[in-house]
C-alpha cells in the first residue's frame, strides 16, 4: 500500500494505474488515457492531477487545485459534524408517592427534554417498606407513557435496578 494513500487521494505522479479515467480543467470528460497525459494536460492548466474515486474501473481522476480540493473537504466535514445533534440522555426521578403537582412538573421536564431531541431515562425510587407495593410503581410507569403520549418511543421496558425501575424513552421520530 502506498503511505501517502491513507492520508487522502492520491495525486500527480502517485497515481499508478495503467489508464485513468480523466476529466479535464474546465469539468469536461476527456475520456481514458494514461496517466501521463492526463499531468501533461493538468500542468499546462497549471492544475494538479487528483485521483477523485479510486474505486472506480478505471479510477476516475480530475485536473484541479489541489489545495483548493483540500479545503473544500475539510469544509464539508465541519458543516456535516456541525449538523449532527448528539444525543444526551436527561434523567427525571420519581418516587411511589408522588403528589399530582410535583407530577405535572417532572413530566414538564421531560417533555422538554424530549422536544430538545434527548432520551429520558425514568427512575423511580423505593424507599424502605415501599418495596411491597411495586404495583404503585408500576402504575405511576404507565401514567407516565400515557402522559408523554405519542411523543415517545420506549426504548427499555421498566426494570429492576436494585431498589429502582428504570425506564428509558427517546423522542418519537
Amino acid at each position: 500500500m502506498n503511505a501517502k494513500r491513507d492520508k487522502g487521494p492520491r495525486i500527480n505522479h502517485d497515481i499508478d494505474a495503467p489508464k485513468i479515467r480523466f476529466v479535464g480543467p474546465d469539468g469536461e470528460m476527456v475520456g481514458i488515457v494514461s496517466p501521463s497525459e492526463a499531468l501533461k494536460i493538468s500542468k499546462a492548466a497549471g492544475l494538479d492531477l487528483v485521483e477523485i474515486s479510486p474505486n472506480a474501473e478505471p479510477p476516475v481522476c480530475k485536473a484541479l487545485d489541489y489545495g483548493k480540493f483540500k479545503y473544500e473537504q475539510q469544509k464539508k466535514q465541519h458543516d456535516a459534524k456541525k449538523k449532527q445533534k448528539v444525543q444526551n440522555v436527561k434523567e427525571v426521578k420519581l418516587r411511589p408517592n408522588i403528589g399530582d403537582h410535583d407530577f405535572e412538573i417532572k413530566m414538564k421536564a421531560a417533555h422538554k427534554f424530549l422536544d430538545a431531541g434527548d432520551k429520558v431515562k425514568v427512575t423511580l425510587r423505593f424507599r424502605g417498606r415501599e418495596m411491597a407495593h411495586q404495583e404503585i410503581g408500576m402504575a405511576l410507569l404507565n401514567r407516565v407513557k400515557e402522559h408523554l403520549g405519542d411523543k415517545i418511543r420506549v426504548e427499555n421496558n421498566p426494570s429492576f435496578e436494585g431498589r429502582q425501575v428504570v425506564m428509558m424513552v427517546s423522542p418519537a421520530a
